[in-house]
């Protein structure tokens, strides 16, 4: 018996958006900027190019979608890495906020329960989200009501200040919330 391969999903390819510069630029006539950033106003692709080549720089399409297009005079390479730098500085200000997920049963015993309490309170103190999981199984399922009762009174037992981001709502194995400190 042949071991059967499953079909894993191919990662998306990454398209990188580059600046046409040069040649690469399609427009007839451009709006020109040069390197000390005086506007020369509209004219053709060639002077352009000519422009850019006394001052021993690169033609850069700059805003491709303006009509006619913006082209700035200056170093590809340095406008790459002044694009990178700030790209790399935005990325380290975003806040990364993790969902951490507590799950109780529904005979969790009340010292689990507290247990499980200050965890979700030193999470949501952290900075976290906490989605918190109450598991039904077997007969269990019957209850729901119960259970629903059970996660709310646990999550009004929580004293760190917190709001819904998703309010309780039934899920496949049982009912689940997503609360936030405020």
């Amino acid at each position: 018996m042949r071991r059967r391969r499953h079909n894993r999903p191919k990662p998306k390819p990454q398209v990188l958006v580059r600046s046409r510069l040069n040649e690469q630029i399609l427009a007839p006539e451009v709006v020109v900027i040069d390197i000390d950033n005086i506007n020369h106003g509209t004219m053709t692709l060639a002077d352009a190019l000519v422009l850019a080549k006394e001052q021993e720089a690169d033609l850069v399409e700059v805003s491709p979608l303006a009509v006619p297009p913006v082209c700035k005079i200056t170093d590809f390479g340095k406008l790459q890495y002044r694009k990178d730098k700030q790209e790399q500085q935005q990325k380290a200000k975003q806040k990364k906020v993790e969902t951490k997920g507590i799950r109780i049963g529904f005979r969790t015993d009340s010292h689990d329960l507290l247990f499980k309490k200050t965890q979700a309170e030193k999470f949501l103190s952290k900075g976290h989200k906490v989605r918190i999981e109450i598991v039904l199984r077997g007969r269990e399922k019957a209850m729901a009501d119960k259970a629903r009762e059970n996660l709310n009174l646990f999550i009004q037992s929580i004293t760190t200040p917190h709001r819904f981001e998703e309010e309780v709502k039934r899920g496949p194995m049982g009912f689940n919330a997503l609360i936030v400190a405020e």
